[in-house]
């Protein structure tokens, strides 16, 4: 399982009800404030790169999430990543919009090993998608 908390074995009931919250998540007042925020926050990381499964490694290096965090200046270093309601409370989104996040940012869609800079490039055009009305 990975720190988004997504595994296999929810079945068909429970990951149609977890896609629901994240939709609803994603689509709400608060879910699309924190997108332009974090769209903000990714175009301000001076190196166009972001990691995977945590949210600062020890050279200041952020994933999604921490970018947010960064611009924000939060003590992001000490969050356990794997505490999704955590990080919700902590960014102020739901459980179901931090652990979707993560899972975009963690997860290699490609056939292939993925680098900071191509994990950049596909998140930030993940939330450039889900924000409405927006332009990339």
């Amino acid at each position: 399982m990975s720190r988004s908390g997504y595994s296999d074995s929810c079945d068909s009931w429970e990951s149609i009800m977890w896609r629901g919250a994240v939709s609803s998540a994603i689509r709400g007042k608060r879910g699309q404030a924190f997108l332009k925020e974090m769209l903000a926050a990714l175009d301000k990381l001076p190196e166009k790169r972001l990691i995977a499964g945590e949210f600062m490694d020890s050279a200041g290096e952020v994933c999604a999430l921490g970018a947010v965090g960064k611009a924000r200046n939060c003590e992001i270093k000490e969050v356990n990543i794997e505490d999704n309601e955590g990080a919700g409370e902590l960014f102020g989104i739901a459980r179901a919009m931090a652990a979707e996040i993560q899972s975009i940012n963690d997860d290699d869609f490609s056939y292939r090993k993925e680098t900071p800079e191509e994990r950049f490039v596909r998140v930030r055009k993940w939330v450039v998608e889900q924000i409405k009305g927006a332009a990339a």
